[in-house]
């Protein structure tokens, strides 16, 4: 099974054609071709290009722990550099589908540079989802480990729980995101970012990813924090977002459209071997 590896700021990614599959890879076999130790190591599979009845092409995105991903930005921004390797796009813009919805994706020059955009982003509830009264998830509390925190919610086309501190750490993201992550409040699970303010133009986030946990960079979770902090009147249309694997750039319209410009790494490439689907 052939693979390319690339990684968006830290955030790997094994791009995997789908003619490469002949039967549908078990959350079994995924876990094991992302193991660090036992596979080749990623966090998270892109399976695609598949044929798409809305879009030039559709893709699947995978988590380390098997599970399936609604959307993915560093995802989107790297397989849009893997179509480019293999010149099934050039430097016009081509749209994708995914599970959490279409998106459009722009190659810049020498292909270091991607831009995708990612589509509106909603504060409401019930799309996010969370429990309790339809609502904008904007500025409440919950309790973790008996300390209120002040979050909101939004979604990309995939959760997202933003924790507002002072105290950014990585050290607090690994305590308390895999309790936010799976919190009763959440019915589907929830990707969680804790948010520093830095500017006007600039937040700082660490990540904790539903289904691959501790990352260093998220397209989605820069998305949606910098959507929190412009919803919340703390940062404008233009946001540049901080992370432990890098920057990127995200932006606005009115209505809340978000766009990510942000680079993309090329890794290495191989085959996997079958042997290491054997227990």
């Amino acid at each position: 099974m052939r693979f390319k590896k690339y990684h968006g700021l830290g955030n790997d990614y094994l791009v995997i054609e789908s003619s490469e599959v002949r039967d549908p890879l078990s959350a079994q076999q995924i876990q094991r071709i992302c193991h660090r130790n036992l596979g080749v190591g990623s966090d998270g599979i892109l399976l695609g290009p598949l044929s798409s009845t809305s879009c030039d092409f559709r893709l699947r995105i995978f988590n380390p722990d098997g599970s399936e991903a609604e959307k993915s930005g560093n995802g989107l921004r790297i397989f849009a550099r893997a179509l480019w390797d293999a010149e099934r796009v050039d430097e016009q813009p081509f749209t994708v589908e995914t599970m959490g919805g279409n998106v459009t994706c722009r190659i810049h020059p020498r292909a270091e540079i991607i831009t995708v955009e990612m589509g509106g982003v909603s504060f409401r509830s019930t799309e996010i989802p969370v429990s309790g009264p339809e609502r904008d998830v904007i500025d409440e509390s919950l309790v973790i480990e008996e300390e209120s925190l002040r979050i909101s919610a939004a979604t990309v086309g995939n959760p997202h729980c933003v924790v507002f501190t002072d105290k950014l750490s990585a050290a607090n993201a690994i305590r308390l995101g895999p309790q936010i992550s799976t919190h009763p409040s959440f019915p589907n699970g929830i990707n969680v970012q804790f948010l520093k303010i830095l500017d006007r133009k600039a937040i700082q986030i660490e990540i904790w990813e539903r289904g691959a946990g501790y990352t260093l960079a998220s397209g989605s979770s820069s998305t949606a924090a910098a959507a929190v902090a412009r919803k919340l009147g703390h940062c404008d249309d233009n946001i540049s977002v901080h992370m432990p694997g890098g920057m990127l750039q995200i932006s606005f319209d009115n209505a809340f459209n978000a766009t990510m410009t942000g680079p993309v790494t090329p890794v290495c490439e191989g085959d996997i071997a079958h042997e290491i689907f054997d227990d």
